[in-house]
């Protein structure tokens, strides 16, 4: 029975995770620009996150996911500016004279700044409740977790699922970033940089609307 929910919550993790949206570009960004692991930290802030929100649609806190969607606005706002500040600095950002993983890229200070920046934006998006919540109810895993142990297992399979997705992306990344110029970075820099401005201008006037 554990095992089922643990499988079941690493599927959804995973796929949850998969699709490529503002926080893949984030990690993969990381990842070309700080190396392998500064990557797999940012993609772990965002697995963290879906474990937040797995707890809320598993434990069934409904006052927490209607806090949530009740200030679904403001969220959406400021997640929008963050993702605008973000773009801005990632498009102005030079790379570094070497492209090999230096020590500075590893300190907990920088590595934790990655952590939490994507922590917070991952948080900020009121529709993941949304995901969770819909899958939760839909394959009828809200009502049938069989108490707060078996949920617990779900909400860590879905930690894990999460994680290995941005373990896997990171590492893909990584292979390809040693095979990169210093102009290559560049471009990608300000390429990245565009689409994360125009996925947080998307945000704002959802806001607006």
């Amino acid at each position: 029975m554990e095992f089922s929910n643990l499988l079941r919550g690493f599927i959804i993790g995973f796929s949850i995770a998969a699709p490529v949206g503002p926080i893949g570009i984030l990690c993969i960004r990381a990842t070309l620009a700080n190396g392998r692991l500064a990557g797999f930290v940012s993609g772990l802030g965002a697995a963290s996150a879906d474990a937040i929100y797995g707890c809320i649609a598993g434990f069934g806190l409904t006052f927490i996911s209607n806090l949530l969607m009740t200030h679904s606005v403001g969220l959406r706002l400021g997640g929008g500016l963050f993702l605008c500040y973000l773009g801005v600095k990632t498009a102005i950002a030079s790379p570094p004279a070497n492209l090999k993983l230096t020590s500075e890229t590893r300190t907990p200070k920088t590595l934790a700044k990655h952590y939490f920046s994507i922590l917070f934006l991952t948080l900020t998006n009121p529709l993941t409740i949304l995901s969770f919540v819909t899958i939760f109810a839909g394959l009828g895993l809200a009502s049938a977790t069989g108490g707060y142990l078996s949920a617990g297992v779900l909400v860590f399979g879905v930690f894990l699922g999460s994680g290995t997705w941005w373990f896997l992306l990171s590492s893909s990344v990584s292979w390809f970033r040693h095979k990169l110029t210093l102009t290559g970075l560049t471009w990608i820099n300000r390429l990245a940089g565009i689409v994360i401005i125009a996925l947080g201008l998307v945000a704002l006037l959802g806001v607006r609307g």
